[in-house]
């Protein structure tokens, strides 16, 4: 399956929406997006992975890469996450501890991510 990814501004957040799977094969175009926005300027991100029907290690492994870039350049990081089997993934690998996950996007904005 092909990796889609849009991104649009809700207020002084960009929001970037993935759509499909995430794995060894499609994480380097997220990757090269995320670090597109962070060296553009971009310093509050939301990743909505409502569409998402796949996530592997490498896909965590940029998300993980990118909250750490832009907490370097004190911005903030959050994702919108509501699927189960998602949420799964993020439990098992305690990275439920590291992000903060939202059920909605109005909802990461309206905390502050």
């Amino acid at each position: 399956m092909e990796l889609a990814l849009t991104s649009r501004t809700v207020g002084e957040h960009t929001v970037l929406e993935v759509g499909g799977e995430v794995d060894v094969y499609t994480a380097p175009r997220l990757r090269e997006e995320l670090l597109a926005l962070i060296d553009g300027g971009t310093r509050r991100i939301v990743v909505d992975l409502q569409r998402v029907d796949f996530l592997d290690s490498t896909g965590l492994g940029v998300l993980v890469g990118a909250m750490k870039k832009l907490r370097g350049v004190d911005g903030t990081f959050g994702l919108v996450c509501a699927k189960e089997p998602l949420l799964k993934i993020f439990r098992i690998t305690a990275l439920d501890q590291v992000f903060p996950l939202y059920e909605s996007v109005d909802a990461a904005i309206a905390a502050g991510a």
